[in-house]
């Protein structure tokens, strides 16, 4: 038998090898969950939990509880003119809380934030990948950790044997999570404001921002496809406008796709 002393000390520096295996430096990870999702917060925190990850939950904004001063923070005009469709309450707060989120990585002193929504689901590599960012943080300012389209990535970094840091030359929608550092927060709260389009449709316009915006390929965070919607989508023809009224919407997809392609190409030979 070992003297008790002995495997007390056994345990201690076996939890310190366990947390320096996880500990990332600078690293604040935010979890956005509305106050009527109780079961998606439990879902997460045991998800977090399996790495040894602590984080700060984010109140959702409610987008069918929005005060007026938060509803004036959307330009339903312009909205229209880009997307095509009215807006929905839910898409206002998923915004709003996002916002939220940076604000408040803005508020401490970390060096990076990892944003997530309450419906992500983490894969095995998540702690690995959020090392490794933290680690080479001069090749990006905001990286998706999850996507539903797949952005045609094209590598510029090799991670690890699985996975690589990429650049993307077309659209990749989904913001349930991804890695920002302090240089991309400040230019999303100097100019997400006011809401023009879905969260997910403006964040990644890295040539808007002046930030470098990459993605982990293939990603380490998935979206719960069982889980039922928070934002509320109506039948698609409730809100969709005539097709006379979205010539406009075509023009700005197709000016924002060139955007894309040319910011890409950039991205790619500076890297």
């Amino acid at each position: 038998m070992w003297p008790e002393w002995l495997a007390g000390w056994a345990v201690y520096a076996i939890t310190i090898l366990i947390m320096a295996d996880t500990f990332i430096y600078g690293v604040r990870i935010f979890v956005i969950n509305l106050d009527r999702s109780p079961e998606r917060l439990e879902d997460i925190t045991k998800q977090l939990s399996k790495f040894g990850l602590s984080f700060q939950r984010i109140a959702a904004t409610d987008g069918k509880l929005a005060s007026p001063a938060q509803t004036a923070l959307l330009d339903e005009k312009t909205y229209q003119l880009k997307h095509g469709k009215t807006s929905l309450p839910g898409e206002l707060g998923c915004y709003l809380s996002h916002v939220d989120a940076i604000r408040e990585f803005l508020k401490s002193d970390d060096l990076f934030a990892v944003i997530l929504e309450d419906d992500a689901m983490i894969e095995n590599d998540f702690i690995h990948v959020l090392q490794y960012l933290a680690q080479h943080s001069r090749q990006w300012d905001m990286v998706k950790l999850s996507g539903v389209h797949s952005g045609t990535p094209v590598s510029v970094q090799r991670i690890n044997d699985d996975h690589r840091l990429s650049v993307m030359f077309s659209k990749c929608t989904c913001s349930s999570a991804y890695m920002i550092n302090r240089h991309a927060a400040q230019a999303y709260s100097e100019k997400l404001l006011p809401m023009t389009l879905p969260y997910d449709h403006e964040f990644d316009k890295g040539w808007a921002y002046n930030i470098k915006v990459r993605a982990v390929t293939p990603f380490v965070v998935t979206h719960n496809l069982q889980a039922p919607t928070t934002i509320g989508i109506p039948l698609v023809h409730s809100r969709k406008l005539s097709w006379r009224q979205r010539w406009s919407t075509h023009l700005y997809r197709i000016q924002t796709e060139l955007h894309r392609l040319s910011y890409a190409v950039r991205q790619y030979f500076a890297t």
